[in-house]
Protein backbone atom coordinates (compact mmCIF):
# COMPACT_ATOMS: atom_id res chain seq x y z
CA UNK A 1 0.00 0.00 0.00
CA UNK A 2 1.39 3.40 -1.02
CA UNK A 3 0.16 6.58 0.63
CA UNK A 4 -0.35 9.41 -1.89
CA UNK A 5 1.77 12.46 -1.07
CA UNK A 6 -1.08 14.94 -1.58
CA UNK A 7 -3.13 13.13 1.05
CA UNK A 8 -0.28 12.96 3.57
CA UNK A 9 0.72 16.59 2.99
CA UNK A 10 -2.84 17.78 3.56
CA UNK A 11 -3.02 16.00 6.94
CA UNK A 12 0.37 17.36 7.97
CA UNK A 13 -0.42 20.92 6.89
CA UNK A 14 -3.70 20.85 8.81
CA UNK A 15 -1.92 19.58 11.92
CA UNK A 16 0.87 22.17 11.65
CA UNK A 17 -1.61 25.02 11.24
CA UNK A 18 -3.43 23.82 14.32
CA UNK A 19 -0.28 23.54 16.42
CA UNK A 20 1.94 26.40 15.28
CA UNK A 21 -0.77 28.91 14.33
CA UNK A 22 1.48 31.73 13.11
CA UNK A 23 4.23 31.84 15.77
CA UNK A 24 5.96 29.54 18.26
CA UNK A 25 6.54 31.88 21.18
CA UNK A 26 9.00 29.47 22.79
CA UNK A 27 11.29 28.65 19.87
CA UNK A 28 10.95 31.88 17.87
CA UNK A 29 11.73 34.18 20.79
CA UNK A 30 14.47 32.00 22.25
CA UNK A 31 16.59 30.68 19.38
CA UNK A 32 18.24 32.43 16.46
CA UNK A 33 16.46 31.51 13.23
CA UNK A 34 19.76 30.61 11.52
CA UNK A 35 20.82 28.11 14.20
CA UNK A 36 20.92 24.46 13.12
CA UNK A 37 20.90 21.24 15.11
CA UNK A 38 21.14 17.47 14.79
CA UNK A 39 18.39 15.30 16.30
CA UNK A 40 17.17 11.72 16.30
CA UNK A 41 14.15 9.51 16.95
CA UNK A 42 14.59 6.70 19.48
CA UNK A 43 12.21 3.85 20.29
CA UNK A 44 11.18 3.64 23.95
CA UNK A 45 9.42 0.27 23.62
CA UNK A 46 9.32 -2.86 21.47
CA UNK A 47 6.94 -3.08 18.54
CA UNK A 48 6.31 -2.47 14.85
CA UNK A 49 7.34 0.82 13.28
CA UNK A 50 4.94 2.73 11.04
CA UNK A 51 4.86 6.32 9.82
CA UNK A 52 8.56 7.13 9.62
CA UNK A 53 8.23 8.66 6.15
CA UNK A 54 5.17 10.63 7.29
CA UNK A 55 7.08 11.95 10.30
CA UNK A 56 10.08 12.93 8.18
CA UNK A 57 7.74 14.68 5.74
CA UNK A 58 6.65 17.01 8.55
CA UNK A 59 10.16 18.43 8.78
CA UNK A 60 10.64 18.47 5.01
CA UNK A 61 7.56 20.67 4.60
CA UNK A 62 8.85 23.07 7.26
CA UNK A 63 12.52 23.24 6.32
CA UNK A 64 14.00 23.07 2.79
CA UNK A 65 17.42 22.43 4.39
CA UNK A 66 16.23 19.37 6.32
CA UNK A 67 18.45 16.27 5.93
CA UNK A 68 17.82 12.75 7.22
CA UNK A 69 19.24 9.25 7.64
CA UNK A 70 16.52 6.66 8.25
CA UNK A 71 17.57 3.28 9.67
CA UNK A 72 14.24 1.43 9.85
CA UNK A 73 11.34 1.25 7.41
CA UNK A 74 7.62 0.89 8.00
CA UNK A 75 6.76 -2.66 9.06
CA UNK A 76 10.13 -3.28 10.73
CA UNK A 77 10.30 -4.56 14.29
CA UNK A 78 12.09 -2.17 16.65
CA UNK A 79 13.15 -2.59 20.25
CA UNK A 80 13.70 -0.18 23.11
CA UNK A 81 16.78 1.95 22.51
CA UNK A 82 16.86 1.60 18.73
CA UNK A 83 17.72 4.83 16.92
CA UNK A 84 15.11 4.98 14.18
CA UNK A 85 16.41 8.00 12.28
CA UNK A 86 18.94 10.82 12.56
CA UNK A 87 18.27 14.20 10.99
CA UNK A 88 19.32 17.83 10.93
CA UNK A 89 17.85 21.22 10.15
CA UNK A 90 17.06 24.65 11.53
CA UNK A 91 16.58 24.30 15.28
CA UNK A 92 13.39 26.34 15.47
CA UNK A 93 11.79 24.30 12.69
CA UNK A 94 12.78 20.98 14.26
CA UNK A 95 11.13 22.15 17.47
CA UNK A 96 8.01 23.34 15.67
CA UNK A 97 7.57 20.03 13.88
CA UNK A 98 8.44 17.76 16.79
CA UNK A 99 4.96 17.28 18.27
CA UNK A 100 3.18 16.81 14.95
CA UNK A 101 5.76 14.32 13.72
CA UNK A 102 5.65 12.34 16.95
CA UNK A 103 1.85 12.35 17.14
CA UNK A 104 1.67 10.76 13.71
CA UNK A 105 4.44 8.18 14.03
CA UNK A 106 3.43 7.18 17.57
CA UNK A 107 -0.21 6.67 16.59
CA UNK A 108 0.58 4.78 13.40
CA UNK A 109 3.19 2.59 15.12
CA UNK A 110 0.69 1.86 17.90
CA UNK A 111 -1.81 0.58 15.33
CA UNK A 112 0.82 -1.50 13.53
CA UNK A 113 2.02 -2.99 16.82
CA UNK A 114 -1.48 -3.91 18.02
CA UNK A 115 -2.35 -5.39 14.63
CA UNK A 116 0.80 -7.48 14.61
CA UNK A 117 -0.02 -8.90 18.03
CA UNK A 118 -3.48 -9.93 16.82
CA UNK A 119 -2.06 -11.46 13.64
CA UNK A 120 0.51 -13.48 15.57
CA UNK A 121 -2.12 -14.70 18.03
CA UNK A 122 -4.15 -16.11 15.12
CA UNK A 123 -1.29 -17.81 13.30
CA UNK A 124 -2.20 -21.25 11.96
CA UNK A 125 -5.96 -20.73 12.08
CA UNK A 126 -6.57 -19.24 8.63
CA UNK A 127 -8.42 -16.24 10.06
CA UNK A 128 -7.52 -12.81 8.65
CA UNK A 129 -7.32 -9.77 10.92
CA UNK A 130 -8.93 -6.64 9.47
CA UNK A 131 -9.76 -3.12 10.56
CA UNK A 132 -13.13 -1.32 10.37
CA UNK A 133 -14.44 2.15 9.50
CA UNK A 134 -14.10 3.18 13.16
CA UNK A 135 -11.31 5.62 12.33
CA UNK A 136 -10.48 9.21 13.25
CA UNK A 137 -11.95 11.75 10.78
CA UNK A 138 -9.38 12.63 8.13
CA UNK A 139 -6.96 9.91 9.30
CA UNK A 140 -8.52 6.82 7.74
CA UNK A 141 -5.93 6.09 5.07
CA UNK A 142 -3.02 6.55 7.50
CA UNK A 143 -4.68 4.28 10.04
CA UNK A 144 -5.56 1.60 7.50
CA UNK A 145 -2.04 1.78 6.07
CA UNK A 146 -0.73 1.16 9.59
CA UNK A 147 -2.89 -1.95 9.85
CA UNK A 148 -1.23 -3.38 6.71
CA UNK A 149 2.21 -2.60 8.15
CA UNK A 150 1.27 -4.76 11.14
CA UNK A 151 0.33 -7.66 8.88
CA UNK A 152 -3.44 -7.11 8.85
CA UNK A 153 -5.81 -6.57 5.95
CA UNK A 154 -8.15 -3.68 5.21
CA UNK A 155 -11.92 -3.87 5.43
CA UNK A 156 -13.83 -1.44 3.21
CA UNK A 157 -12.40 2.08 3.04
CA UNK A 158 -15.77 3.80 2.67
CA UNK A 159 -19.45 3.26 1.94
CA UNK A 160 -18.78 2.87 -1.80
CA UNK A 161 -16.52 -0.17 -1.45
CA UNK A 162 -19.07 -2.76 -0.40
CA UNK A 163 -22.81 -2.95 0.25
CA UNK A 164 -22.98 -3.78 3.93
CA UNK A 165 -26.41 -4.37 5.44
CA UNK A 166 -26.17 -3.71 9.16
CA UNK A 167 -28.99 -4.18 11.65
CA UNK A 168 -30.45 -0.72 11.05
CA UNK A 169 -30.45 -1.23 7.27
CA UNK A 170 -32.20 -4.57 7.65
CA UNK A 171 -34.80 -3.26 10.09
CA UNK A 172 -35.48 -0.22 7.91
CA UNK A 173 -35.74 -2.34 4.74
CA UNK A 174 -38.07 -4.90 6.29
CA UNK A 175 -35.83 -7.95 6.30
CA UNK A 176 -32.70 -9.61 4.96
CA UNK A 177 -34.08 -11.44 1.93
CA UNK A 178 -35.86 -8.46 0.43
CA UNK A 179 -32.94 -6.14 1.12
CA UNK A 180 -30.39 -8.45 -0.52
CA UNK A 181 -32.60 -9.04 -3.55
CA UNK A 182 -33.21 -5.32 -4.03
CA UNK A 183 -29.52 -4.51 -3.77
CA UNK A 184 -28.56 -7.32 -6.12
CA UNK A 185 -30.88 -5.89 -8.77
CA UNK A 186 -29.14 -2.50 -8.63
CA UNK A 187 -25.47 -3.17 -7.91
CA UNK A 188 -22.74 -3.55 -10.49
CA UNK A 189 -21.07 -6.90 -10.97
CA UNK A 190 -17.92 -5.93 -9.06
CA UNK A 191 -19.66 -5.04 -5.78
CA UNK A 192 -20.09 -7.58 -2.97
CA UNK A 193 -22.88 -7.69 -0.42
CA UNK A 194 -22.18 -8.26 3.27
CA UNK A 195 -24.98 -8.91 5.77
CA UNK A 196 -24.70 -8.44 9.52
CA UNK A 197 -26.52 -11.17 11.42
CA UNK A 198 -27.55 -11.33 15.07
CA UNK A 199 -28.77 -14.91 15.40
CA UNK A 200 -28.85 -18.22 13.55
CA UNK A 201 -32.19 -17.47 11.91
CA UNK A 202 -30.67 -14.39 10.28
CA UNK A 203 -27.61 -16.45 9.29
CA UNK A 204 -29.95 -18.84 7.46
CA UNK A 205 -31.70 -15.97 5.71
CA UNK A 206 -28.45 -14.31 4.63
CA UNK A 207 -26.98 -17.53 3.29
CA UNK A 208 -30.15 -18.44 1.40
CA UNK A 209 -30.37 -14.92 -0.04
CA UNK A 210 -26.89 -15.28 -1.53
CA UNK A 211 -24.89 -12.82 0.58
CA UNK A 212 -21.20 -12.81 -0.33
CA UNK A 213 -20.04 -12.18 3.26
CA UNK A 214 -21.95 -12.88 6.46
CA UNK A 215 -20.97 -11.00 9.60
CA UNK A 216 -21.50 -12.87 12.86
CA UNK A 217 -22.11 -9.96 15.19
CA UNK A 218 -21.48 -10.32 18.93
CA UNK A 219 -22.05 -14.08 18.83
CA UNK A 220 -20.61 -16.61 21.25
CA UNK A 221 -17.95 -18.94 19.94
CA UNK A 222 -20.42 -21.83 20.08
CA UNK A 223 -22.98 -19.89 18.04
CA UNK A 224 -20.34 -18.92 15.49
CA UNK A 225 -19.42 -22.57 14.99
CA UNK A 226 -23.08 -23.36 14.38
CA UNK A 227 -23.37 -20.45 11.97
CA UNK A 228 -20.33 -21.63 9.99
CA UNK A 229 -21.95 -25.05 9.70
CA UNK A 230 -25.19 -23.50 8.43
CA UNK A 231 -23.38 -21.37 5.85
CA UNK A 232 -21.44 -24.38 4.62
CA UNK A 233 -19.00 -22.42 2.49
CA UNK A 234 -21.68 -20.46 0.64
CA UNK A 235 -20.26 -17.16 1.92
CA UNK A 236 -17.22 -15.74 3.67
CA UNK A 237 -17.70 -15.41 7.42
CA UNK A 238 -16.66 -12.42 9.52
CA UNK A 239 -16.58 -12.29 13.32
CA UNK A 240 -17.13 -8.87 14.84
CA UNK A 241 -18.01 -7.31 18.17
CA UNK A 242 -16.52 -7.83 21.62
CA UNK A 243 -13.24 -9.19 20.27
CA UNK A 244 -10.00 -8.30 22.06
CA UNK A 245 -6.43 -9.56 22.10
CA UNK A 246 -7.43 -11.71 25.07
CA UNK A 247 -10.04 -13.72 23.15
CA UNK A 248 -9.06 -13.29 19.49
CA UNK A 249 -7.35 -16.71 19.33
CA UNK A 250 -10.48 -18.46 20.57
CA UNK A 251 -12.55 -16.62 17.97
CA UNK A 252 -10.11 -17.57 15.21
CA UNK A 253 -10.34 -21.23 16.21
CA UNK A 254 -14.09 -21.26 15.47
CA UNK A 255 -13.17 -21.36 11.77
CA UNK A 256 -14.23 -17.84 10.74
CA UNK A 257 -12.53 -16.37 7.68
CA UNK A 258 -12.22 -12.79 8.92
CA UNK A 259 -11.98 -11.09 12.32
CA UNK A 260 -12.63 -7.34 12.27
CA UNK A 261 -11.31 -5.29 15.17
CA UNK A 262 -12.43 -1.68 15.57
CA UNK A 263 -10.07 -1.32 18.53
CA UNK A 264 -7.07 -1.40 16.18
CA UNK A 265 -7.87 2.16 15.13
CA UNK A 266 -10.35 3.72 17.55
CA UNK A 267 -8.69 3.01 20.90
CA UNK A 268 -5.13 1.93 20.25
CA UNK A 269 -2.29 2.86 22.61
CA UNK A 270 0.37 5.13 21.10
CA UNK A 271 3.81 3.58 20.63
CA UNK A 272 6.48 5.37 22.68
CA UNK A 273 9.02 7.19 20.49
CA UNK A 274 11.05 10.23 21.54
CA UNK A 275 12.89 12.95 19.66
CA UNK A 276 16.20 14.01 21.17
CA UNK A 277 18.47 16.91 20.23
CA UNK A 278 22.17 16.12 19.97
Amino acid sequence: MILPSFYVDEIINTALKEDINYVDISADYLIDEEQKNDAYFVAKAEGILCGIDVAMRVFELLDPDFKKKVYFKDGDAVKKGDVIAEFSGHTTLLLKGERTALNLIQHMSGIATATNRAVRLCEGTGAQITDTRKTLPGMRALQKYAVTCGGGRNHRFNLSDCAMLKDNHIDAAGGITGAVNKLRSKLGHTVKIEVETRDLDEVNQAADAGADIIMLDNMSNEMMRSAIGIIGGRAKTEASGGITLDNVREVAETGVDIISLGALTHSVKAFDISMKMK
